[in-house]
């Protein structure tokens, strides 16, 4: 029987410097490759795309400032998105991530369920990881380590 919920993610990384600059290289070369991963992963739903489709005009969609990017996608399960995030290519370049953005306190990633066939809108996963933030992991929004179950029949997350 499938499933009535997917679990959705958005996360938020503030560049050290601009795209353009060279210590970003090897991270914007990483992007069609890992994106390519991702939509050939077992789970995987939908991601962020910017009007062209491509990855440079993803990373013009910046919610928070113009030195945050962001990332949001849809997955099957929470289990899929954890295979794609820390079990395939896209280690590698998470991994790196120092060389790239700065660390921050706050957190950064938000998981939540979500209708299988909706599809989130930025401002969404800017509520979500805002209420996040502020109220800690609730069913509303939560984390990797602190989940919560899909919603069961027509309840609404």
């Amino acid at each position: 029987m499938p499933s009535t919920h997917h679990i959705a993610q958005f996360n938020v990384a503030r560049m050290l410097v601009p795209l353009e600059e060279p210590a970003m290289a090897d991270f914007v070369a990483g992007l069609d490759p890992v994106n390519e991963l991702a939509d050939r992963t077992p789970g995987f739903v939908w991601r962020l795309k910017g009007e062209d489709e491509g990855a440079a005009k993803t990373t013009d969609i910046r919610p928070y400032d113009p030195d945050m990017i962001v990332t949001m996608s849809v997955w099957e399960t929470p289990e899929q998105l954890w295979e794609f995030v820390y079990r395939s290519g896209h280690l590698e370049y998470l991994r790196r991530r120092q060389d790239w953005f700065a660390h921050t306190a706050e957190i950064a990633q938000v998981l939540w369920w979500l209708p299988a066939g909706h599809i989130p809108s930025v401002a969404e996963g800017r509520q979500r990881l805002d209420h996040l933030r502020e109220h800690g992991p609730t069913a509303y929004a939560f984390t990797f380590r602190t989940r919560f179950p899909a919603p069961t029949g027509a309840e609404v997350a």
